[in-house]
């Protein structure tokens, strides 16, 4: 079996935008906020919302720290301007440091990042809140599945767009979007420290990255995944054990079986329907 990750991208922005203005309106919600970051997958994201719902109702932030790339701001700015998006600034360093600093253990790299991560989700939340809006997400299939994102952080939204797309399929979707052609080919960052690279920590192209859990996806033997992705097949097996040990991000806490239904197991509610 071959690899073939290619999309038709208008079918992909109907069923995308169509999931975005159905679940708004059953929600009883009239509007979205974005978190935009200067990133691809963000700007994807509130493009196609900004589509689905009225340019009114798609709200962006852009929540900058000390570590956010100067790349970054422009842009933001560049996609805020050609698409006519509303967008607010605030920067989050003060908030970081102050978190960090009431910290019961004085936090590494790593936690620091988390802290920050999660700084921006509880002001998406409460500017939701606020004006009775859904959190917009932006993570797509590739970090979703390997676990590169942050337990409620960037994980905690109300819907994820673009969550069933591998970073590589959003590429093709970004080029029919007609984002940028600079963001596009920018390197991928979280920006959650200097020089942060998404491809350098993960030590895999995206590329190379969505062969493999396509393969895994669909059951392939490591062998012809690895063939078909050209790496080793330890490199299928390391990305595989990263897919079991994150599986704890991609769902609620886990509940004890005592009563006849328990809830996020078998008491299964329809939240959204249409």
């Amino acid at each position: 079996m071959g690899v073939n990750l290619s999309i038709n991208p208008e079918e992909i922005s109907i069923i995308i935008k169509d999931f975005i203005k159905t679940y708004i309106e059953n929600s009883g919600c009239k509007s979205v906020v974005i978190g935009l970051s200067g990133g691809i997958d963000s700007a994807v994201t509130a493009v196609l919302c900004s589509q689905a719902l009225d340019k009114k109702n798609v709200k962006c932030i852009f929540l900058p720290d000390e570590t956010t790339p100067k790349l970054d701001y422009k842009h933001k700015d560049l996609i805020v301007n050609k698409f006519g998006l509303s967008c607010e600034n605030k920067d989050i360093s003060k908030i970081v440091l102050q978190i960090s600093n009431d910290c019961i253990i004085k936090p590494n790299k790593y936690a620091l990042a988390n802290i920050k991560a999660r700084s921006r989700m509880l002001l998406l939340f409460e500017y939701a809140n606020m004006t009775e809006s859904l959190v917009c997400g932006t993570n797509n299939k590739s970090e979703i599945l390997v676990g590169y994102f942050t337990k409620y952080g960037d994980g905690g939204v109300d819907i994820m767009p673009l969550g069933d797309l591998y970073k590589t399929q959003v590429l093709q979707l970004a080029k029919y979007q007609k984002i940028p052609k600079e963001i596009i080919t920018k390197p991928p960052t979280a920006g959650l420290w200097h020089d942060q690279c998404d491809e350098d920590e993960l030590e895999i192209s995206y590329e190379k990255l969505d062969k493999i859990l396509f393969g895994l996806e669909r059951k392939m033997n490591h062998k012809e995944i690895a063939k078909n992705a050209d790496v080793k097949e330890s490199d299928v097996t390391h990305f595989k054990g990263m897919r079991i040990r994150s599986q704890h991000k991609r769902r609620s806490a886990l509940i004890p079986k005592i009563g006849l239904r328990t809830s996020g197991n078998d008491w299964r509610s329809p939240v959204q329907e249409g």
